[in-house]
């Protein structure tokens, strides 16, 4: 399934409505950082693949601006070993 997923820069979050409930990524930018420090989706609508798609168009975003990630979220960090080809995106803190 396919969400109409927004990127609301003014927020720093990526957002979509499902029946009625907000479901978002969040994010903290800084210089060309991306952290993501929370998904939330109401346990309503889970297990739909929300917070998957998400987490796919954030970094694609990323990637298409040429930013690093922080997948300080365990939902991102997870989504991003299960996904190795975002592998690349992502900063290792020392």
């Amino acid at each position: 399934m396919t969400y109409q997923i927004e990127h609301e820069t003014d927020k720093q979050r990526f957002a979509t409505t499902v029946e009625d409930h907000l479901c978002v990524l969040e994010y903290e930018l800084n210089e060309s950082v991306m952290t993501i420090t929370h998904t939330r989706v109401p346990q309503a609508v889970g297990g739909k693949g929300i917070a998957a798609e998400l987490t796919q168009v954030a970094l694609d975003t990323a990637r298409g601006n040429s930013w690093t990630v922080v997948p300080q979220c365990s939902y991102a960090a997870v989504y991003i070993k299960r996904h190795p080809e975002y592998a690349d995106l992502t900063v290792q803190r020392a």
